[in-house]
């Protein structure tokens, strides 16, 4: 079952408080454009909104995750309309997805594919996926995180390497920088992701709430100010019904049953 309202992604129906979204411009090897974006950001509007989904799967084709940004789109911009430009309210708009993000990642995950995918909170790869910031090619750079975010996940030296020299690195080496958490054979991606998504969704919501915007905090302040924002969720979710249950669930030796509250 899939929304079909939507013409460049397939949504799936919530299952397992999984959802499972597929980038689905297979003519342009997914290159984002801004349909595409604006259609992401109405189906996470959704899916925050919605207590069936508890964690999101976004995924592309075996050829690509996403090739790009959409050039053709870019050529018809000049610097007014890079400067008005909507696709950046749907950028901020994935950016603020609370619940957790597991992107499947096969074949290419380039330019704006590659940020992305660096939106998501968790990356799996096919042994066959290639990431890159190749915009130096085109005399421009990344303009939706790809400096900020590729230095965060692999450190200063490989950022630097890939986005000033535009070159893509192997699944081995994203997950050896850092950027990827797992490689899987490409038929299994996203069955994985899948899991990795319904094994945390089985988890108290609010938890994972808060353990997200805790980790990323850390990436974004001091260790002083994110250890105390990591006190502070700890100690709210002490009020919580779901942190009683999961002490009681541990205590009389049983699975707890989590409702988010």
């Amino acid at each position: 079952m899939s929304d079909t309202s939507m013409q460049t992604l397939i949504v799936g129906a919530p299952s397992n408080g999984v959802q499972l979204v597929t980038l689905n411009r297979p003519e342009a090897l997914n290159a984002l454009n801004t349909q595409l974006l604006g259609e992401l950001s109405a189906v996470l509007d959704a899916a925050e909104a919605s207590d069936d989904v508890r964690a999101v799967v976004l995924t592309g084709s075996s050829r690509a995750f996403a090739a790009g940004a959409d050039i053709k789109e870019m050529a018809e911009r000049d610097l007014v309309g890079i400067l008005n430009d909507p696709r950046q309210q749907h950028w901020q708009r994935i950016t603020r997805f609370p619940k957790p993000v597991i992107a499947a990642v096969n074949g290419f995950c380039l330019g704006g594919g590659c940020e992305l995918a660096m939106h998501a909170d968790i990356i799996i790869a096919g042994e066959d996926a290639r990431f890159g910031q190749p915009e130096i090619n085109l005399g421009i750079m990344p303009g939706a995180g790809g400096t900020q975010r590729l230095l965060r996940a692999v450190g200063k030296s490989m950022a630097m390497q890939m986005v000033l020299t535009g070159d893509a690195i192997s699944a081995r080496q994203a997950q050896q920088s850092g950027l990827v958490s797992e490689i899987t054979q490409p038929e299994f991606t996203v069955e994985r992701a899948l899991a990795v998504a319904a094994s945390i969704a089985r988890k108290a919501p609010l938890a994972v709430r808060l353990a997200k915007e805790s980790v990323l905090k850390g990436m974004d302040t001091d260790l002083a100010s994110g250890l105390r924002f990591e006190r502070h969720a700890f100690t709210v979710l002490a009020g919580t019904a779901d942190r009683n249950e999961g002490i009681a669930a541990f205590q009389e030796k049983r699975k707890p049953e989590f409702n988010g509250q």
